[in-house]
């Protein structure tokens, strides 16, 4: 049964944004009080946070679909809807989002670090939110938002600053064991270790993290055997530690066969040219092993690697090995430069910038694309026509059917907003877009203009009677 994944693919869907409301406030001696409608909700976000208590990402590979909460529709009674409810993912320290195309999208380093994976749905504004001095009543309402869908990946690597490699039983996990507290399996046969192990070591005054990478053969880069599921986990280490196995049964190994091979995967894999290495000879406390490291030492010096005679069972040469990888370890960490204190960067846009594009797209076809075409568009409720009446105000004001115009549009032509995948298309008619005096002024409830103040009534009533009063004063019936 799987108990360790380092890599899922993830399914996020933000919350949709609720529906804005179209309503009329009601009640006795008052028929149309004007419009109460509230706005909908805010659609919840999927975020990704880092969790030091999580260690795997098992949980997405078994349920890699993941949806937040809905924003709840406005009510009458300027009610705006709940907001829906934000989805928070716990990750481990040190994994990296990528999309579909491999592209890195957030590395997750540090307790706490967070990601917005999906944003949540605007909520639609209700009708209440809409009326002005020119739309006293509008009888329509914006639709809410649908939240943002995404497909990503999720990559663990192990936030480790010394990373052991080796073939298969040279004795990585026997060194974690007793340099650190960690309790890896360890067992005489190869590939004990399926997942990475980590450790914490502690050399006087310096505190770091050791891990292996299990797995590692010939082949390995290109996905043989373990170790191109596993070496992404060294991409961090400040140094890596050539474990060699001096007392190997199999007749047709040696060390230095084994370091140039682990190097040529090391090469292969890329990107790890820079770190420092250092080699040790395990399982010296054999007599064999200890005559074939006197042998081999002098030529591995010779290459530039320091080199440390040790014995998991032995406790030979820990210390030496513990407090060298210290010393490099905390090189690393003070030439790492600070991290700098979040800037805020504002990047004002162009006075020429109109915000949507205009582009024609074969005969009698044009496209329109921007942030705001498109999300009006995707809050627009076409059995309405009046919401669609506002749409078209809209894109007028925002100099959409100008730019029309002057690509060279005409009446009838087929005029797309959106993408491809997801456009609404429509003919273009100039006199609907601009022609608001076909349909009087959108949004007005001319109802309300007749529904006067009771004092005004009295008056008019009063004017009434005192006219008809002077009318039949006036009556002269022998006239």
């Amino acid at each position: 049964m799987t108990t360790f994944v380092d890599r899922v693919e993830l399914h996020v869907a933000a919350g949709n944004g609720g529906h804005g409301c179209a309503s009329v406030h009601r009640e006795k001696f008052k028929p149309l009080g004007g419009p109460d409608g509230g706005n909908g909700g805010r659609g919840g976000d999927v975020v990704l946070v880092v969790d030091q208590s999580v260690t795997t990402l098992l949980d997405y590979h078994h349920t890699p679909h993941r949806r937040a909460g809905n924003g709840r529709p406005g009510e009458g009674g300027n009610r705006s809807g709940a907001d829906g409810k934000d989805l928070v993912l716990p990750v481990p320290d040190g994994t990296v989002v990528l999309d579909k195309r491999g592209n890195v999208l957030a590395d997750l380093v540090g307790h706490g670090t967070t990601f917005v994976a999906g944003r949540g749905g605007r909520g639609g504004l209700g009708n209440a939110a809409l009326a002005s001095p020119r739309r006293k009543a509008p009888g329509f309402a914006l639709l809410g938002e649908p939240g943002e869908t995404r497909d990503i990946v999720l990559e663990l690597k192990t936030v480790a600053d010394v990373a052991l490699v080796g073939y298969p039983s040279a004795g990585k996990s026997s060194l974690i064991s007793v340099l650190s507290a960690a309790k890896p399996k360890i067992a005489d046969y190869p590939f004990t270790t399926l997942v990475p192990n980590l450790g914490v070591v502690t050399a006087g005054s310096v505190v770091y993290t050791i891990a292996d990478v299990p797995g590692l053969i010939p082949g390995a880069s290109q996905g043989k055997g373990l170790g191109l599921e596993f070496l992404r986990h060294v991409e961090r280490c400040a140094v890596l530690v050539h474990v060699l196995d001096c007392a190997t049964l199999e007749s047709d190994r040696d060390p230095l066969t084994d370091l140039d091979a682990i190097e040529a995967e090391l090469a292969q894999y890329g990107g790890l040219d820079d770190r420092p290495r250092i080699v040790a000879l395990n399982k010296t406390d054999v007599p064999d092993g200890q005559d074939l490291a006197d042998i081999i030492r002098p030529e591995i010096e010779a290459r530039g690697h320091r080199v440390f005679e040790v014995s998991a069972v032995s406790r030979k040469g820990l210390k030496e090995l513990s407090y060298a990888l210290a010393k490099i370890v905390d090189e690393a960490r003070a030439a790492k430069p600070k991290e700098e204190a979040t800037r805020i960067v504002i990047r004002p846009k162009a006075v020429d910038d109109s915000g949507f594009t205009v582009t024609k797209e074969g005969e009698g076809l044009f496209r329109v694309r921007g942030e705001k075409p498109e999300r009006w568009v995707r809050q627009t409720d076409f059995n309405n026509d009046e919401a669609v009446g506002y749409l078209a105000d809209r894109l007028n004001r925002l100099g959409v059917e100008d730019e029309l115009m002057k690509v060279g549009a005409r009446e009838g032509d087929g005029v797309a907003i959106g993408p491809e995948d997801n456009a609404v298309v429509f003919d273009w008619e100039p006199s609907v877009s601009a022609g608001a005096e076909m349909l009087g002024r959108r949004g007005e409830d001319h109802r309300l203009e007749s529904v006067r103040p009771a004092a005004q009534r009295r008056r008019d009533r009063e004017a009434a009677r005192d006219e008809t009063t002077r009318e039949y004063e006036d009556f002269d019936p022998f006239a």
